[in-house]
């Protein structure tokens, strides 16, 4: 979007005379260059393309003289395309005396010259800065490509009359070489860019009459999105964009909760270690039907679901023993949780010393014995 409304929107462009310039195209991105016409029809506009960019190589002068009134407190100014290598003389002849100066300024670029307008104190803006009284001349070399305005500015508390003659001595590009030609006649041209190839597109009109006043020629330049190329570039970066996130996951930092513990942990803390079975003897005083008994009702259901212990001597159902001492039998349950893993003696101990459940490592509240019927 920044180069569609941006870089390569529409804009309105002021023609001055002898004006030849070269339109900033990129054919990967704009598929069309249309010149359209504002206002009256003015002769001399043209639009040309080229294969290759054309040479700056034709010099070409013309004199315009303005002869005006400038009111107090207020200024004139003449807008010029000038191409690098142009010179200008002007030729100044102030005929109303004023109790100070007048102020003759050349701008690069509408910007600098509206900030000069802001603060005419400040010179920085400005190409070249004039107090002119009496007559004069003066002569300023053009360093690149680009617009340039002249204006005489009065402080005076009167209006000033000044007679102006501007003598240019400007290059402009060589259009022999074009292969693409259209002239303005129908208000409209329309030069298409295909994909392959280089492009280069210039934009000229033709000069005034010596002597006659100048005249305001504005056309808007519009640039057609080449679309295929800002799809293929839409697709392109979200492809990045997920691989890019693909790769940072890994490096993501585990979410914790407002006491600090990792999520991850209290989750596994709280999964159970092993799947309910019916039919395993594992599954005594599991905690898996503890959570809907409270622990007194937990304390009967371990008692009526209790089995009997296997003694020692009998070889078809060898014993469960003591996960601590691996010696006496398993006969003990711990509260609330509901694990069986230790004899009485090692649980009780365990809830004496740490109080932690040795299965989940949840807080012992109580141990109870099981008693084999």
């Amino acid at each position: 979007m920044t180069l569609i409304l941006g870089f390569y929107g529409s804009v309105t462009l002021q023609l001055g005379p002898n004006d030849s310039r070269l339109l900033q195209t990129n054919r990967f991105f704009v598929q069309s260059v249309k010149v359209e016409e504002i206002g009256e029809h003015n002769p001399g506009i043209m639009l040309y393309g080229f294969h290759k960019k054309p040479l700056l190589d034709i010099d070409i002068s013309w004199t315009e003289i303005h002869e005006t009134m400038v009111p107090l407190d207020f200024h004139k100014e003449w807008l010029f395309f000038l191409n690098k290598g142009s010179e200008v003389n002007i030729s100044y002849s102030v005929k109303s005396s004023g109790s100070s100066p007048l102020s003759l300024v050349i701008a690069q670029g509408r910007e600098n010259f509206l900030e000069w307008m802001e603060d005419p104190s400040h010179s920085n803006t400005t190409l070249s800065w004039n107090i002119i009284y009496g007559h004069g001349k003066i002569q300023q070399r053009i360093p690149i490509s680009s617009d340039y305005y002249i204006a005489v500015i009065n402080f005076n508390p009167e209006e000033v009359q000044i007679e102006l003659k501007f003598s240019f001595k400007a290059f402009i590009y060589n259009t022999a070489g074009a292969y693409y030609t259209c002239t303005l006649s129908n208000h409209l041209c329309n030069l298409n860019l295909h994909l392959l190839g280089t492009y280069a597109v210039v934009l000229s009109s033709s000069g005034l009459d010596e002597g006659t006043p100048d005249s305001n020629r504005y056309v808007k330049v519009s640039y057609g999105p080449r679309w295929i190329t800002y799809f293929a570039g839409s697709a392109l970066m979200t492809i990045l964009i997920l691989f890019a996130i693909r790769f940072c996951n890994p490096f993501r930092t585990p979410s914790t909760d407002e006491t600090g513990l990792r999520v991850e942990e209290m989750i596994s803390e709280r999964t159970p270690l092993l799947q309910p079975k019916d039919d395993d003897v594992s599954s005594w005083g599991s905690s898996y039907d503890s959570i809907s008994h409270d622990e007194e009702d937990l304390e009967e259901w371990v008692a009526a679901n209790s089995v009997e212990i296997p003694k020692e001597g009998e070889s078809n159902n060898p014993p469960r023993l003591c996960v601590v001492c691996f010696d006496a039998p398993r006969d003990c349950f711990f509260l609330p949780c509901g694990h069986c893993a230790t004899c009485f003696t090692c649980g009780t101990r365990i809830a004496e010393d740490a109080g932690t459940c040795p299965i989940c490592r949840r807080k012992m509240k109580k141990v109870r014995k099981i008693f084999s019927v």
